[in-house]
């Protein structure tokens, strides 16, 4: 659990929660009009948080990019071009 403060407080007290966070392993949010405004976290959380970031954002994007790749090669069903009006289509740069 986080420690809340108001950002007014966290002003005056900021020397005090560094050291809460760094040495005191807390983690504490600012509040503005009680609701979190920013966090104060150490830098090894910080990096623990961007490991994981990253780890996601790698983990979603290869099964979206080889689902895009596959869209794109398959042949429109009979009938569809005509349902939405298309009159035109894609062809590779082979065929001519």
């Amino acid at each position: 659990m986080a420690y809340e403060i108001p950002v007014t407080q966290a002003r005056a007290e900021l020397a005090d929660l560094i050291n809460r966070v760094v040495y005191g392993a807390e983690r504490v949010v600012v509040t503005r009009h009680g609701k979190p405004l920013v966090a104060l976290v150490s830098a090894a959380d910080l990096e623990r948080l961007e490991a994981l970031g990253d780890a996601a954002t790698e983990s979603a994007e290869e099964p979206m990019i080889s689902s895009v790749s596959r869209v794109g090669s398959l042949p429109s069903a009979p009938g569809e071009r005509q349902r939405f009006g298309i009159a035109a289509e894609r062809r590779g740069p082979d065929v001519r």
